[in-house]
């Protein structure tokens, strides 16, 4: 689910009940991309059975690129990827500014400084060098994350009796509509995890099963805290669900959205400078044989993502951002084109025109929503 969820009650505000079928349609696309980008690490052997024969995102882009260059696909993917996690590191800081602003509004610190703030609390993440650290913080953040949901739609169904589908918007504007679309995209993605993860099953074979109920539970809670939320406040539904709490909540969850937000920064951290290290010294991700070298790249991409948090401190407007460019190439276009590339043969005439069909419509919605989102930027800038 992560802590994007909050931002999905903001773009039903702006997408109206077309935001309610986009959650659903994108929870569909989503599933079926996981299935091919799967389908693109096997191959079938004499016999016609299917053998895993890549492992990676990275594998499958160097299988498709291999006329043109060896390694040009695994470049063009790593560094989608770490674009990706970077952005959604900088979501965190942004995000726990907000809260930190809104917890404690009669602090005279803006909310840059509280980025800081949050920020210095998470220096001690340069010396993170294994896996095993980052899965334990990310154990507390589900649990922090299971107790913020239940608190939410719990007050917002005490507040059934003003509910009203007229709040919903009959027509839209194009541009913010486009917006909304990254953002439910973006709470969407995780094609970058899957090769692994399926590697990972103890019986891939139910890999496909297992897809299928993850995003129709997925869909189901996304449309259920976006709406029973949106139906609560309506017009005026900020960009930060929790900001619309009374009082009394708000502090409550703002600090619990805080320790999640910190508790979830390692991991996309701790992945993306484990990409660009290895790609820097050909070594195996868990072995540094320079320490240094480390230090610098995760100090330096701590320091990125305080930068980036500072400069463009706006939460819907960056997730709608990230969701069009890096979430759309990652989930929607790689995943259909590198299927078409290795499977075309193989592939019968509905299943061309599925993976065609997706590839288009991603790549309208990343170009759309990329240009809204950098003119919204722009205006909130001035």
């Amino acid at each position: 689910q992560g802590i994007f969820v909050l931002g999905l009650p903001y773009a039903l505000l702006h997408s109206g009940y077309s935001g309610l079928l986009l959650i659903v349609l994108a929870a569909a696309l989503c599933c079926y991309t996981g299935k091919i980008l799967i389908a693109c690490l096997y191959e079938e052997n004499e016999d016609g059975q299917l053998i895993r024969v890549r492992d990676t995102y990275e594998d499958i882009a160097n299988a498709c690129c291999k006329k043109l260059s060896p390694s040009l696909g695994g470049i063009v993917v790593n560094v989608t990827q770490v674009v990706e996690l970077i952005m959604t590191c900088i979501l965190y800081l942004v995000v726990s500014g907000n809260l930190l602003s809104h917890s404690f509004p009669y602090v005279p610190v803006t909310e840059k400084t509280w980025s800081v703030i949050a920020f210095v609390t998470l220096l001690p993440c340069i010396f993170i060098r294994t896996l095993k650290i980052v899965s334990k913080l990310s154990q507390l953040c589900s649990l922090v994350h299971l107790v913020i949901i239940f608190v939410v739609i719990t007050y917002c169904l005490t507040q059934m009796h003003q509910w009203s589908w007229a709040k919903f918007r009959t027509s839209t504007e194009f541009e913010n509509f486009l917006v909304s679309v990254g953002v439910i995209i973006f709470s969407y993605t995780s094609q970058i995890f899957l090769p692994t993860l399926e590697g990972n099953m103890k019986n891939p074979g139910e890999f496909r099963c297992m897809l299928n109920w993850t995003h129709f539970l997925a869909c189901i809670l996304k449309t259920t805290f976006a709406l029973t939320a949106f139906l609560t406040w309506g017009e005026k539904t900020k960009e930060v669900i929790t900001d619309n709490l009374p009082s009394f909540l708000e502090t409550l969850v703002n600090l619990c959205l805080l320790t999640k937000a910190l508790l979830s920064y390692p991991l996309p951290f701790f992945a993306a400078t484990e990409i660009v290290y290895s790609c820097i010294s050909n070594d195996n991700h868990s072995n540094y044989r320079s320490p240094l070298l480390a230090l610098t790249v995760r100090g330096s991409f701590l320091l990125l993502t305080l930068l980036m948090a500072m400069f463009t401190p706006h939460f819907a407007l960056l997730m709608g951002l990230s969701g069009s460019v890096t979430g759309a190439a990652m989930t929607f276009l790689l995943p259909s084109l590198f299927h078409l590339k290795l499977q075309w043969k193989k592939l019968s005439f509905l299943e061309k025109c599925a993976d065609i069909s997706v590839f288009i419509l991603g790549f309208l919605c990343s170009l759309a929503g990329i240009v809204c989102s950098i003119k919204g930027l722009l205006e909130v800038f001035g």
